[in-house]
């Protein structure tokens, strides 16, 4: 749903957020935490964690195109069909 830069852009945000509440049981440096993001289809989501947790970011090529400006008019037809492409993108086959 985002591309890699708007998801770390996300989580700087994030991080500044939760730092501005300056609560006592917050540990110092990075906060580790976890955002699930609903999209308007069922197929459309995004988890967002702390920079600091995603080591090696995997890129999904649709989201960095999104981002680009790129608009690309394929949406999955079922859950189904979302996952078979999720899972082929990720094994490099998509």
């Amino acid at each position: 749903m985002f591309s890699v830069q708007q998801k770390r852009d996300i989580s700087n945000k994030v991080q500044e957020i939760l730092r501005a509440t300056n609560h006592p049981e917050l540990p110092e440096g990075e906060i580790t935490f976890s955002l699930h993001v609903v999209g308007a289809e069922f197929w459309s989501w995004a988890d967002i964690r702390n920079n600091g947790a995603v080591i090696n970011p995997g890129v999904n090529p649709h989201n960095e195109r999104i981002a680009n400006g790129v608009w690309t008019e394929y949406s999955p037809t079922s859950p189904e069909e979302a996952f078979t492409i999720g899972r082929d993108k990720m094994k490099g086959r998509g």
